[in-house]
């Protein structure tokens, strides 16, 4: 179907400003020009959020924990942020953290691990993990059943969720009861229909999803590696149950599914959604896409499924 309506006026204020090839300029440039893109919805009112700390493999780790409301213990949900593993922080998804929170009643712990170039893969994936674990340690401290934590995270964040989720069966935990995908970055490859029909004009181009890759790997050959790549995994079994959502015109759309369909094959309970006449990034933009409230709230049933409230 065609790009709804809202969508096309939202891609056409997000392609008002000057165009800039990402090559051309230093990371620090495409950082800020995101950082300025933040906020496109507030997010709701919470009776407690707070910065938090946790121990890390190269030091502390940022976390802000969100609480809603009611007594403990809630269920726990670690959420990475977006951002090809370059950009975005622990502000650029604070409306998300706030809405998942509020919707799925259960205490977020947002992580802001390091980012690359400054720290390449794996750095990533093991803050995210080392940062799930800290919360399942930490679980009475914060209010959460340690018996009810999932993962979730958007765009490059769904990779690390699908991938903490990979470190949790293989490490010998913490316990999860769920990933949420959202558009998620399963492969380094970038050849799929989706890239050829969606990789220019809609928001995030095949040609950033490169330059996004260039400063997160060390070498081309750690695109093969699992944990960069959670759909070369060779055994996706015992692994949580699973919610993948996709959306129409994004680059992404293609492996996301795929990687649905791996979970499925593998005997591991997926849902699959691809929504349709919308782009790259939708899911934080609640106050402007329909399409986006409709995500959030089915992101949340599926959470509170999982989750078993």
């Amino acid at each position: 179907m065609p790009l709804d309506p809202e969508a096309r006026a939202m891609l056409d204020s997000l392609a008002s400003g000057p165009e800039i090839d990402p090559f051309s300029v230093p990371h620090t440039v495409i950082r800020e020009g995101f950082s300025a893109l933040a906020g496109f919805s507030k997010g709701p009112e919470l009776p407690r959020v707070e910065n938090a700390e946790a121990e890390g493999p190269a030091g502390p780790i940022p976390l802000r924990v969100y609480w809603p409301e009611g007594d403990g213990p809630k269920p726990g949900l670690v959420y990475f942020h977006g951002g090809g593993f370059v950009v975005c922080d622990l502000d650029s998804h604070d409306a998300t953290c706030r809405e998942l929170a509020r919707g799925a009643d259960c205490v977020v712990v947002s992580v802001d691990y390091r980012l690359a170039p400054e720290a390449r893969f794996p750095a990533a994936p093991e803050d995210c993990h080392a940062a799930t674990r800290w919360v399942w340690e930490q679980a009475e401290r914060l209010g959460i059943d340690p018996d009810r934590i999932a993962v979730a995270g958007d765009s490059a964040g769904g990779n690390l969720a699908a991938v903490v989720a990979l470190l949790c069966r293989d490490r010998g935990g913490p316990p999860l009861v769920h990933q949420l995908l959202i558009y998620p970055v399963t492969d380094q490859a970038a050849d799929t229909p989706s890239y050829r029909e969606n990789g220019e004009g809609y928001f995030l181009t095949a040609r950033m999803m490169r330059w996004f890759w260039h400063h997160y790997l060390e070498s081309e050959s750690d695109g093969e590696n699992p944990l960069a790549s959670p759909l070369r995994a060779p055994d996706l079994s015992g692994l949580p149950s699973a919610t993948v959502l996709t959306a129409e015109y994004d680059p992404l759309r293609d492996e996301g599914r795929a990687y649905a369909e791996r979970l499925e094959k593998a005997g591991v309970t997926t849902r699959y959604t691809n929504y349709p006449g919308v782009f790259h990034g939708f899911f934080g933009m609640t106050e402007q896409l329909p399409r986006a409230r409709q995500a959030v709230d089915d992101a949340c049933d599926a959470l509170r499924q999982a989750f078993g409230s």
